[in-house]
């Protein structure tokens, strides 16, 4: 079968039937109380979580390339069409559809996102958006064009803690801010290379597994979860976990594109994601109008010890000109403690969320739009995967307008990668 994309292009007449369809549809599901009608790609793992997260709304067709890992969401709504490939689900029910959910490898995030979009779908997305710079920035300048409705799947963004964190920075409780740390902790990364050459499982299609990605022999390593520490398929922990750590800083202080990205870590490994890594990026301005220099690790930042702080539970320290705020997604401590002793917190001014995936659900229908909506969220991922760009082929000026990384023709190459035959997209 040819990719979706060419062989629409060859049947545009039945492409415009059913985008008239689905904006038909769309007119009418405008009402609050009206159902959507809603498909799921990539349905195992966190994929089931998402499914179970819009369980309220008509979910009419699940897909995945692995019935076996798809069983439990499949067996759970039995009414819905049962997929392996998402191109002849939306072939087939696109029409019918508002919106999809996507919780496939991030490998696979840009092709069945685009599709939707392409046919006027609304999108959850899981993060870090996509496996690229220039896919990320697609789907984000689509989804504004269209003005179609998105959500990218930084769930942590609802906690009220997070909401707290904000009001501080933005009331000037530590002053104006120049400098933040964020980190994760842990050493996941640079898995065993496989030796064997297993055969993929029989309820596994590891073709469409592979998708747009030439990739490599089938292994557990990588599929079904272990992917996301191999460059061909995953972002590693800064991919993981950037999304959400970075939100926080991004949110607070207003952050877009960066200027400059530089980092550092263990020697670059050409098929695996590291254990460690440092990046240091340089931001023109903020919502402060002045310059912020943002740290990310992959490990435990050095200043802790330094400052002798217990960082516990802890994943951003944002330095001001009256103080620091050290926090995480749960905890909060304005330091020097002495001098915040008699601190009175600003009131709340964020309201809070009706539920993470409730936001996009009411945005679908004409409510406001989600919290992590693209153009917010859009330059967050992108930052997280500059910084692997950055750290896989040298440190660069960044010319966010025009994607380039200018005389670092290396980075270049990673801004946007090849696909492999079949599966080429012409936006």
């Amino acid at each position: 079968m040819s990719h979706a994309f060419n062989r629409r292009q060859g049947l545009a007449a039945a492409g415009s039937v059913a985008l008239a369809a689905a904006s038909a549809r769309h007119l009418t599901a405008q009402s609050p109380n009206e159902k959507l009608n809603l498909a799921c790609i990539g349905i195992g793992g966190r994929g089931a979580a998402n499914v179970g997260g819009v369980r309220g709304e008509n979910i009419i067709a699940l897909v995945d390339v692995d019935q076996q890992r798809g069983k439990q969401a499949f067996e759970s709504h039995a009414g819905a069409k049962r997929y392996a490939d998402y191109r002849v689900m939306l072939d087939e029910l696109g029409g019918k559809l508002d919106g999809v959910v996507i919780s496939t490898p991030d490998h696979t995030h840009f092709h069945p996102a685009l599709a939707a979009m392409q046919l006027g779908l609304h999108v959850y997305l899981e993060k870090p958006l996509a496996h690229n710079v220039w896919e990320t920035r697609t789907l984000t300048d689509f989804a504004r064009e269209k003005k179609l409705a998105t959500q990218l799947g930084a769930q942590r963004h609802t906690k009220s803690n997070m909401h707290r964190v904000v009001e501080l920075i933005q009331s000037g409780a530590i002053g104006n801010v120049s400098e933040v740390h964020s980190w994760v902790s842990g050493s996941r990364g640079m898995p065993s290379m496989p030796t064997d050459r297993p055969q993929p499982p029989a309820t596994l299609d590891y073709d469409l597994w592979l998708g747009p990605v030439a990739g490599r022999p089938y292994h557990p390593s990588f599929c079904p979860y272990g992917w996301r520490f191999w460059w061909d398929f995953g972002t590693g922990e800064t991919g993981n976990w950037g999304c959400h750590i970075l939100d926080i800083p991004f949110w607070a202080l207003g952050l877009r594109y960066p200027k400059r990205v530089d980092a550092s870590g263990p020697e670059v490994d050409a098929d695996r994601t590291p254990k460690s890594m440092s990046c240091h990026l340089e931001f023109p301005t903020s919502n402060q109008d002045s310059p912020v220099k943002l740290h990310w690790g992959h490990g435990t930042p050095a200043i802790l010890s330094k400052l002798g702080l217990n960082a516990s539970g802890c994943n951003n320290l944002f330095i001001g000109d009256k103080g620091m705020l050290l926090c995480g997604f749960d905890k909060r401590q304005l330091l020097p403690e002495d001098q915040f002793a008699d601190f009175k917190e600003p009131e709340k001014f964020i309201p809070d969320s009706p539920g993470f995936y409730r936001e996009w659900i009411d945005a679908c229908k004409g409510g406001p739009a989600a919290t992590c909506h693209f153009d917010y969220s859009g330059p967050m991922a992108e930052t997280v995967l500059l910084s692997n760009v950055a750290y896989r082929a040298g440190g660069f000026d960044w010319d966010s307008k025009n994607l380039s990384t200018g005389q670092n023709q290396k980075a270049q190459a990673l801004i946007k990668e090849p696909y492999r035959k079949g599966w080429d997209i012409k936006v």
